[in-house]
């Protein structure tokens, strides 16, 4: 079958051969384990139980986790065996289950719930660059959704993405996203269902910031808790563009941070010491 899971549309047999993001129809995991830096109501005291997949319908130029969202270095499990993991971070006492970056393997991932799906909320974590004809396919299987809303600027979208389709992508994504699970459920501080936008800051793009704070309040106002990040460091291809390659100044973060309140959002805002490398995971594959 050939592969129309992202907005990408390839249109290539992933079991004959690589397309866009970099990997074939089974999943690739890089890193299965909990996860305490999460924002508090994900990770809690216990930990989200993330599962890291490889490659990316993406692939922004300056990736944190490059090695694996790029290269697509981890190793190549069965849909059964993804369902063995889930059981295995349960085992763990984690508080869900979030799959990262999870995109391009939503077939291996609605088959793997037929194995064994656990009683815990299931995380959608994602680029935000998303179809809706596939979302629809997760609906009653997603109980959070968590995607990026990345851009405000197609054309920052084409040139460091390569989706010059961006902004209305996610829009249209983020809609879908709601329309399934609604505004956001929490018991005991923890989220079991709906959805948290996250937005990276970018040096040198604090109006792309300023325009996804606004796309957000006008879309969506206060329904959405929205998750400021600050943690961004120079990696991937970062060095051949100068006006990213380097990390965000407080001046930058303090502007954004400014207007993300005279907007009046609830949510979650990073500390610049985010932005340190002992924050990205150690991949074991």
């Amino acid at each position: 079958m050939k592969c129309v899971l992202c907005p990408r549309e390839c249109n290539v047999d992933r079991e004959q051969r690589i397309s866009f993001c970099g990997v074939g129809k089974l999943p690739t995991v890089a890193r299965v384990a909990p996860h305490y830096d999460e924002e508090p109501p994900i990770s809690g005291t216990n930990g989200a139980g993330t599962i890291f997949f490889s490659g990316c319908s993406l692939r922004c130029v300056y990736c944190q986790n490059y090695e694996i969202s790029a290269l697509s270095k981890g190793r190549v499990i069965t849909p059964y065996e993804l369902s063995e993991q889930y059981r295995r971070l349960v085992d763990m006492g984690v508080h869900n289950i979030e799959l990262v970056t999870p995109t391009h393997y939503v077939d291996a991932i609605i088959e793997s719930f037929r194995f064994y799906r656990p009683e815990l909320p299931f995380i959608y974590n994602s680029s935000g660059y998303e179809k809706v004809e596939t979302l629809k396919r997760l609906e009653g299987l997603i109980d959070v959704y968590l995607p990026d809303f990345k851009y405000s600027d197609n054309a920052l979208a084409e040139r460091l993405s390569r989706c010059p389709d961006y902004v209305e992508r996610a829009t249209a994504a983020i809609d879908e996203m709601m329309r399934q699970c609604g505004n956001s459920v929490y018991e005991d501080g923890l989220i079991k269902r709906g959805v948290i936008i996250r937005h990276l800051v970018l040096p040198s793009h604090v109006k792309n910031s300023f325009g996804v704070l606004q796309i957000i309040k006008e879309h969506w106002d206060d329904r959405i808790p929205v998750s400021l990040m600050a943690q961004y460091m120079p990696a991937g291809k970062a060095d051949e563009y100068p006006d990213i390659n380097r990390r965000i100044t407080k001046r930058e973060y303090h502007r954004v941070l400014e207007r993300y309140y005279e907007l009046g959002f609830d949510g979650f805002a990073q500390e610049l010491t985010s932005a340190d490398q002992k924050y990205v995971p150690e991949w074991d594959f």
